[in-house]
């Protein structure tokens, strides 16, 4: 899931992220992208990866998982590579996302997705 939630994001697939999420899923990205349900975090997420394919990558690390029983706690580190034909590639953000998963249907899901930024660029935090 966390893997694809980047592959999506790096894509500009916001149908693709939001079939991560249970059917009360919520997404809490900073004030203005939060969002309940999967209809509701497709709509937030267009707007929001609208023209950035090929503009950056996002890389995912450290999972820290906790399982119990169709519930699971999860800690994983995110970082944010930016594209930029002139300087090349920069590392712009690294931070961590905490995460509530249910199993729904078999299949894992986010229930809660909050992301935080632990460190930005210079570049990053004036742009």
């Amino acid at each position: 899931m966390f893997v694809d939630y980047c592959c999506f994001v790096d894509a500009g697939d916001a149908a693709g992220l939001a079939s991560l999420f249970a059917e009360q899923g919520r997404i809490k990205l900073g004030p203005q992208r939060s969002a309940t349900g999967p209809a509701e975090i497709e709509t937030i997420m267009e707007k929001y990866l609208e023209g950035t394919t090929g503009t950056s990558y996002h890389l995912v690390s450290s999972p820290q998982i906790e399982f119990d029983g169709d519930r699971a706690t999860a800690r994983v580190m995110w970082t944010v590579i930016d594209v930029n034909a002139k300087t090349g590639l920069t590392v712009r953000t690294i931070g961590h996302h905490r995460d509530e998963l249910v199993r729904e249907n078999e299949v894992w899901r986010f229930s809660v997705r909050k992301g935080y930024v632990d460190a930005m660029s210079p570049a990053a935090a004036h742009g």
